[in-house]
């Protein structure tokens, strides 16, 4: 359960101080989440700079790590086996096996949101940020897509293509969730950053955070 009001009835940089009081911040090196909902891009601007934390949610109350202090675990059971079809080929060879979190809750699984419910609107052009995903080191590589008729086409994040911009816009109040696929097993590290632009013109600096998984 979320400690803090989804909807935000003030605007501007005061606003966004206050969307991020009231959390419990966590700062314990080692800890490993697997199973529940989780959302991984959790994004925030304190009113001088943003963050980006891993918000976990399948716990009371709620708890929000630094990237740098926890692993996401992407378990066993999360093994895909990839369709047939040119709408898949992004996930790799049809019938091959990927490890997929997926869009929609698997209570066994890990369940990845991207949140912007930290930022107040009013505070950003369009009240939108942008959060790019920088690298993937691993043994494979990482893909975001949501579900459709053709899921290639609707991919946040791929760090095999490099002609897609491999950025997501990111509103003021969103919660969304999407399929973060890993095409192998191993230890994975994926680096993202986040930026945007004041409703005044003033570009805020970038943040970036790098994320460890551990797939398989």
């Amino acid at each position: 359960m979320r400690t803090f009001t989804r909807s935000l009835a003030v605007s501007g940089t005061a606003a966004a101080a206050l969307a991020v009081a009231g959390l419990t911040a966590a700062h314990a090196a080692g800890t490993t989440l697997s199973t529940g909902h989780v959302d991984v891009l959790d994004v925030e601007y304190t009113g001088t700079g943003f963050e980006l934390h891993v918000h976990d949610e399948s716990v009371t109350p709620d708890v929000e790590y630094a990237p740098a202090d926890v692993t996401l675990r992407a378990l066993p059971a999360s093994a895909y086996t990839v369709p047939t079809g040119t709408c898949y080929s992004h996930l790799g060879t049809a019938g091959s096996t990927v490890y997929r979190l997926p869009q929609v809750e698997n209570t066994a699984l890990l369940w990845p949101g991207i949140s912007g419910e930290h930022l107040a609107t009013g505070v950003f052009q369009s009240d939108k940020v942008q959060v790019k995903l920088d690298s993937v080191s691993g043994p494979g590589k990482l893909t975001v897509y949501k579900n459709g008729i053709c899921p290639k086409s609707n991919r946040s994040f791929d760090s095999g293509d490099a002609t897609l911009a491999n950025t997501r816009a990111v509103t003021a109040g969103e919660h969304d969730h999407a399929n973060w696929v890993f095409t192998k097993a191993g230890s994975y590290t994926a680096t993202f950053t986040v930026s945007g632009t004041l409703a005044n013109g003033t570009p805020v600096a970038p943040a970036s955070a790098t994320y460890t998984f551990q797939v398989g």
